[in-house]
Parts: C-alpha cells; structure tokens; sequence
C-alpha cells in the first residue's frame, strides 16, 4: 500500500448558506481553531441518517452511502455538499461489531448502498478485517470505499478490485505529517537523541530512585561521549525504500539546502525523470544495492501484499557497518528480532520505529534498547533506538484531510462519474475501461 499518485488533494468545496440540508435536529462539535492564538470554534454538524430496523425495501432518489464510523467534525460544508448528493446511512455502534455487521449485510438491511465512507481511523472498524467473508456480501451496487489513513493491510484490496470495487485510502492527506515526523527520526538516529534524553530525565523517572551522583554521572557520561558517536546528516546518503507521496516529501525535506542529504531510492516501478531530477533522487533497481549505498534507510512503502517482512536478517546484512535505520511504514514489514540482532553486533548503529509488529506493545529487546542507560556488553553505546507509538501521521490537520478526501473521492467516482482522486487498487479491478495504474511499492 501501491500508493496513490501525486495528485494534490483538493481543496473544500464551500456551499452556499441556502442548501438543503437534514431536516434532523443540528448537532454541534467544538474543535480547537487551527489559527494560533484562537478560540476554540463550535462548527455545526449535520447528522448522518441512522439505520432502521424497517427492512422495508425502497428506491432512494439519491444514491445511499454507508458511513461507518463517527460524525465528520472538520468539513462541515463539503458534508452538506455530500449529504445533499447522497443518502447517508451511519449504522450504529452494536451494528458495525462483526456478527451483526454480517447479519445486515445478508438481510440488505441498508439497501442497495454505492459507496462506503470511514472518515476516521480510530472509529469505523468494528467489524474487524474486510476479507472475502464480508466483501462477498456487499451488494453489486458498491463502486467505493474510501478510508480514513494511509495503511490499507485490514482490507483485502484484491479482493474488492475483483469484485469491482475502488479501494481509496488517504495516504495523501497524512504524506507531510509522516514525513515531518521522519526527519526527525532520521535525525535521531544521527544524533542519538534517546541516548541524550534518557541520561537527562530517566534517573528521575525511575521506578527504583537514583541517588544524584548517580543522576549526574549519566549526564556526564553522554555529554562527553555522544559526540563521537553522532554525526550531521549533510553529506551522507538517505535510502528510502518506496518513493510515493511519503518518500518524495522525506527526499524534499532531507535533500534540500537545509540537510543537504544525498537521495537514493527503491522502487518496483522507477518514477519519471523529471522527478528524479527535481529530487535529485538516485535509482537503484534492486534493494540489495540501495542497501549497500545508504548511511540511513527508511522503510516509507505499503504492507507487502503476502505479509511478508522486506527487511530481514539478508537485507540487513547489506548494510554498511553501523548504518541507521528507521521504520514509518508496517511493522510486518520487519523482522524485529533480526533488527535487534542487528543492533546487537553493530551492523546497524541506532533505528527509529513508529510501527511495530505486535501493537500496541513493542518488541522487548528493541524497547530495552531505547532506555537502557550504561554502556552494553558489547560496547555500544544505550538508547540507539527511538521508539514511539504509531504516531508518524497523527495531527489534526491530517485528519482533517482524511475526512475532506474521502468524501471527496465518494463524490468523483458516484456523483460525478470520474476517477477517484486516490485509489490504490485499480490494477485488481475488472470490467472497468479505465487505465491501470503502474503498480509499485
């Protein structure tokens, strides 16, 4: 999850006062105003048609979309350009849990609906995975499902496109928070930044009291000694696995004046020249090389579509002595145990992970790593790691995007017969005329 192209994401469509709207009664949502400085603003929701218990069946004048999850809270007028094109239906929370969810869907208890719409992440997915046992009752009038988030692994893509189905995720709308959030993990594992802020404060946050001395020696000991271990970013070479949206902004940010990083990158389909140049972005057709050539590797590609990990103990062992490593994509994409491995013998000198393969718990020896304090067996230096909760793309104004693209992507493909803005699953998609994306990393 390959990812969706370089489109820029379009922007709210504002609508007038006078459309028509839910006649239901006006909820309201306080969100804090993006402004610096300002107070928080109460914006108007329009709310979602519940479902029913009449199964009484009807022909809507407008298509219906089934909303799963909760309310919109942060595009109030392109819901009421949505919600004026469409039937919206938002099943209830008992209803989306998996066993009732099917037993909807068997007994077409929300019609004939065209198009599903999770504008959140942290809501929506009750259900649980959408694989063949939920997708083979959809009706045959879904053309869509368009998501919240940039990870599509809890959907069988393939499946849906066989079926007809356009799977669109809103990896665009996250792309710079994740790639905000990479640079400064790449330049974590430059500077050691654990190292550093472990010996400042986990003293005083132990479970077991250290005494002052022992506080100030810890201090002492990364002040004098993270210098040799850290080094400026400039100059060195930044290998990122997958170059989409999230990778092509990690190589702008880290590639520019201001880092002055040499870019190369691993893709299964090579980008155009002209994107090559504007990045100054190097190719390299096998990973094995990209490997071999980077002094920091950033895993920024989709879930593998067989589950299984890209970076091993054999890819690993491609890397030069001691280079860095960081992780923004799927923890399934990494065998853990062979990066701690990797870590252990020096083979990669310090990593950052956002995503881990058993969350919400991380992998106990990597975790050890990030807050041990004193110097290991080994002599390696203490917290080469930078461990943090999945939280690459978190910021509101991605969720805002979230939200803004998905509808925005219902409303090309249902209302107004285009293609979708983001799918990611069109090379699976039969009887359809349009063109088939390259499929890549």
């Amino acid at each position: 999850m390959a990812e969706p192209t370089n489109t820029p994401m379009p922007p709210s469509t504002p609508v007038p006062a006078s459309t028509p709207r839910s006649s239901s009664p006006l909820q309201q949502y306080s969100i804090p105003s993006l402004t610096p400085n300002a107070t928080t603003t109460t914006i108007p929701l329009w709310p979602s048609t519940t479902s029913s218990p009449d199964t009484t069946p009807r022909k809507p004048q407008r298509p219906i979309v089934l909303h799963i999850g909760d309310p919109i809270k942060y595009n109030p007028d392109t819901y009421a350009e949505f919600s004026t094109a469409f039937e919206v239906i938002r099943p209830s929370t008992p209803e989306r849990e998996r066993i009732e969810f099917i037993r909807a869907l068997k007994e077409k208890r929300w019609g004939d609906f065209s198009a599903i719409f999770r504008p959140f992440w942290g809501t929506g997915g009750e259900m649980g995975r959408w694989d063949a046992e939920l997708i083979d009752l959809l009706p045959s009038s879904v053309e869509i499902f368009a998501s919240a988030g940039a990870g599509f692994d809890w959907a069988d893509t393939k499946i849906l496109g066989e079926k007809g189905i356009i799977y669109c995720n809103s990896g665009l709308a996250a792309a710079e928070a994740v790639a905000d959030f990479s640079v400064a993990m790449i330049i974590s594992t430059f500077r050691h930044l654990p190292w550093c802020m472990n010996a400042a404060t986990l003293p005083y946050l132990s479970s077991s009291p250290t005494s002052p001395s022992e506080a100030r020696k810890a201090f002492r000991e990364c002040h004098a000694s993270a210098t040799a271990a850290s080094h400026n970013p400039r100059g060195h070479t930044l290998g990122l696995i997958g170059f989409g949206n999230i990778g092509q902004q990690i190589a702008a940010k880290m590639g520019s004046p201001a880092f002055g990083m040499r870019i190369a990158y691993y893709d299964v389909v090579r980008k155009p020249v002209e994107v090559e140049k504007e990045l100054k972005a190097t190719f390299h057709d096998t990973l094995e090389w990209l490997m071999k050539v980077s002094d920091c590797v950033v895993l920024c590609t989709p879930a593998s579509a067989d589950g299984r990990p890209i970076i091993t103990a054999e890819t690993l062992g491609y890397l030069k002595p001691g280079a860095r490593f960081v992780n923004i994509a799927r923890g399934s994409l990494v065998d853990e145990e062979a990066l701690a491995d990797a870590l252990d013998h020096g083979v990669v000198g310090a990593a950052a992970l956002d995503v881990h393969l058993k969350e919400p718990s991380v992998n106990e020896r990597l975790a050890r790593m990030a807050t041990r304090l004193g110097f290991g067996e080994k002599g390696y230096h203490p917290g080469r790691v930078m461990l943090t909760c999945h939280n690459a793309g978190g910021t509101v104004e991605t969720h805002v995007g979230f939200e803004e693209l998905s509808m925005r992507n219902i409303l090309a493909v249902v209302r107004d017969r285009r293609e979708a803005v983001t799918p990611v699953n069109l090379y699976w998609l039969k009887d359809r005329t349009i063109q088939r994306p390259e499929k890549s990393l």
